[in-house]
């Protein structure tokens, strides 16, 4: 197996800030609006050197939404943030009818998703979001799994002439993704290959596929790994072409598990190419107030539960 090795771990809000600071630099027509959370959305530097260009709505998400909408009619490419929670769930009504159904060019950027929010608890960890967002006409769905693709992603978003929904964390996690990678929305990536199972991962939940492939090497069985960092449009071909390969699939996210990325693979599978599947996420509940990694382990979507759902759906092939 491939060896996979990181220097650091950090957060991907914090790659989403380097990635607007970037680009503050670097494209005139990128605005950014807060809901009062400069800080949790590492926002700083950008709202410092480019006062000019930032429109802080305080706690009104909906009047956020709203305006970032009306600013794309000017020519402006506006990068709305806030909790995954409030940029979703709140204002659903708001990004339905005046983002999607018109298509309108605005960013949603939505961190602090998942139960890896931690001790904020259940109102917080929205685990809907990826279904809200992908079910939306229209509606592109960005999933980065690290700091530096989370900065990349940010930096080729300002590129797409449409609608976004990017989501990202809080906690630090293993950054292991190239410092200068292209971020190609849509486009899978392999990230080792394998010929018993293939698992698709996104977000936080890609390492977590890594050391679960890692220890199922030690039993002999052979994982092909695979970055969805693009829920949609999902790279239909790079899932196919891996499933023809192994024949069984599982599927790892932080998210509920009607909805998901599963959700959306399985629907594929089932059209084109029916194989056993078993997917790691929440199954169905709410989460609760406590530390990240408990949580993922307490809610079914750590290592060992990847691990488990690959010994079990080989029993299936």
């Amino acid at each position: 197996m491939k060896k996979f090795d990181y220097s650091e771990k950090k957060d991907t809000r914090s790659g989403f800030g380097a990635g607007l600071y970037e680009l503050g630099k670097t494209n005139e027509n990128v605005v950014a609006l807060c809901a009062d959370l400069i800080g949790s959305l590492k926002m700083n530097d950008f709202v410092k050197d480019f006062p000019e260009r930032f429109y802080q709505s305080g706690i009104a998400e909906a009047n956020m939404i709203g305006t970032a909408a009306g600013l794309t009619i000017g020519g402006k490419i506006p990068f709305a943030g806030t909790f995954a929670n409030f940029a979703t769930g709140r204002v659903y009504d708001q990004i339905r009818q005046s983002v999607a159904y018109s298509g309108k060019n605005v960013k949603i950027c939505a961190s602090h998703a998942g139960l890896t929010l931690g001790e904020d608890g259940a109102t917080h960890q929205i685990l809907e979001d990826i279904g809200l967002m992908k079910m939306l006409p229209g509606m592109v769905v960005i999933n980065p799994c690290d700091y530096n693709q989370t900065k990349a992603a940010t930096l080729a978003i300002a590129e797409y002439e449409g609608p976004v929904y990017l989501r990202f964390g809080r906690p630090s996690v293993p950054n292991f993704t190239p410092v200068d990678q292209k971020f190609e929305i849509g486009k899978a990536l392999l990230l080792d290959e394998g010929t018993d199972v293939s698992i698709f991962a996104t977000g936080h939940l890609v390492w977590k596929a890594i050391e679960a492939a890692q220890a199922l090497e030690e039993k002999g069985i052979s994982c092909e790994i695979i970055n969805i960092h693009t829920i949609k449009p999902l790279d239909e071909e790079a899932v196919l072409k891996s499933v023809s390969k192994t024949k069984a699939v599982v599927t790892a996210e932080e998210h509920m598990m009607n909805g998901g990325l599963g959700d959306s693979i399985a629907q594929l599978l089932s059209r084109k190419l029916p194989t056993p599947i078993e997917m790691v996420a929440v199954n169905d509940t709410f989460g609760e107030s406590g530390k990240p990694a408990e949580l993922l382990t307490k809610y079914g979507i750590d290592t060992k539960d990847i691990i488990s759902s690959v010994e079990t759906v080989l029993k299936r092939k």
